[in-house]
C-alpha cells in the first residue's frame, strides 16, 4: 500500500472539487491549450493521474490517453469515475518504468500537481532520461512541479509563527509533507534545476507559474467564507503568466521537448 492509497477516497473532496483545486487546474489547462493542445489528436501518457480528472479533460478534447498511477486505490477510483470513456488506466510505479514498459510511443507525457516531487533528484534525472525513449520525435513533456520558494507558504507559516515550516521547501533534502494526514516523502525543485537535469536530452519551451496569487489547497477552509477575496486572487493570477514568477508559486508548469 502506498501513501496515496490512504488518500484516494478523500482526494476529490479535498482537492479536485475544492475551489482552489479547480482554479489551479484551470490555469494548467489554459497553458496546455495555449502551447500544446492546439495540435492534432495526441497520444498522451499521464503519470500520477490520481482519480483521473485530467485524463477525462484530455480525452474530452479528443486525445488518446493512457493514465497511470502508483496507487491501486487511485486507479480504482479513477476507473469507477470514468467507466464510460476511452481512457485506459493502469497501475504503474514511475520509478520502475523503462524504455520497454509500453508498446507504443507518445506525443506527450503529462504529470500534474507535484507527482514528480515524490522523486529524489536521481530518480527524477532517471525519469527524464527514460522519457526520451518513450516519446515520438519532437514529443513533449508537460510537468507541473512544486518549487522551493512558494511565497504563499512563507507568508502563511510566518504569520502563524511556524518559521521552520515557512522555509521547509527550500532544501535539497527530503521533506515529509503532510497530505491529508499522511506524511509523504517530498523533494522540491526550482525550474532551473529541472532545466539542468533535462538539458542533455530536451529543450525547454515554456515555464509558467501555477498558484502565485491562487493560494495552496490547504488554505481552502480559510477561504471558504471569503469567496470574494478568493475570486479576486484567481483573477489576479492571470496578470502574472511569466516564468520569472514560477519559482515563487505553489506549482509551476514546465514544457520541454525531445531534441
Amino acid at each position: 500500500m502506498t501513501s496515496f492509497d490512504l488518500h484516494a477516497k478523500n482526494y476529490d473532496t479535498v482537492f479536485t472539487y475544492s475551489e482552489i483545486g479547480k482554479a489551479q487546474r484551470k490555469r494548467v489547462y489554459h497553458f496546455l491549450k495555449e502551447d500544446i493542445l492546439t495540435k492534432s489528436k495526441l497520444n498522451i501518457l499521464e503519470l500520477n493521474c490520481g482519480t483521473g480528472e485530467d485524463a477525462r479533460y484530455l480525452a474530452e478534447k479528443g486525445h488518446r490517453v493512457l493514465a497511470t498511477d502508483i496507487s491501486s486505490e487511485m486507479i480504482k477510483v479513477a476507473k469507477e469515475k470514468h467507466q464510460n470513456t476511452s481512457i485506459r488506466f493502469q497501475e504503474k510505479d514511475i520509478t520502475k518504468i523503462t524504455s520497454e514498459t509500453f508498446s507504443e510511443k507518445f506525443d506527450l507525457i503529462f504529470s500534474n500537481f507535484g507527482g514528480l516531487n515524490c522523486l529524489s533528484k536521481s530518480e527524477l534525472e532517471s525519469f527524464l532520461k527514460i522519457s526520451e525513449s518513450l516519446l515520438k520525435p519532437n514529443g513533449m513533456l508537460a510537468l507541473v512541479i512544486m518549487p522551493k520558494n512558494c511565497l504563499w507558504e512563507r507568508f502563511y507559516f510566518t504569520l502563524k509563527g511556524e518559521f521552520r515550516k515557512a522555509k521547509r521547501r527550500n532544501t535539497n533534502d527530503v521533506v515529509l509533507a503532510n497530505v491529508d494526514g499522511v506524511n509523504v516523502p517530498t523533494w522540491y525543485y526550482n525550474p532551473k534545476e529541472v532545466v539542468s537535469l533535462a538539458s542533455n536530452r530536451h529543450k525547454t519551451l515554456a515555464i509558467k507559474p501555477i498558484g502565485l496569487k491562487i493560494p495552496p489547497s490547504y488554505l481552502e477552509s480559510f477561504f471558504s467564507n471569503k469567496k470574494g477575496l478568493l475570486k479576486m486572487l484567481i483573477w489576479a493570477e492571470k496578470l502574472y503568466p511569466y516564468k520569472i514568477w514560477a519559482k515563487y508559486s505553489d506549482h509551476y508548469l514546465i514544457i520541454i521537448q525531445k531534441k
